[in-house]
């Protein structure tokens, strides 16, 4: 029972320090730029909301 109260710990301890590692590491400038080349238009989206609209 000990063994696994150990283990379980461990799991623990290594969850949370990935979880660390990961949150330090992410966006260290590895995203690229948001660069928008074609015109914006509207097209097909409705004048009115989805949630006012009668089906």
């Amino acid at each position: 029972m000990e063994l696994i109260g150990i283990a379980f710990i461990v799991l623990i301890i290594a969850g949370v320090a990935a979880t660390v590692r990961a949150l330090r590491k992410d966006g260290l400038g590895h995203n690229p730029p948001v660069r928008s080349e074609e015109y914006w238009t509207a097209r097909d989206l409705p004048s009115t909301s989805y949630m006012l609209r009668v089906f």
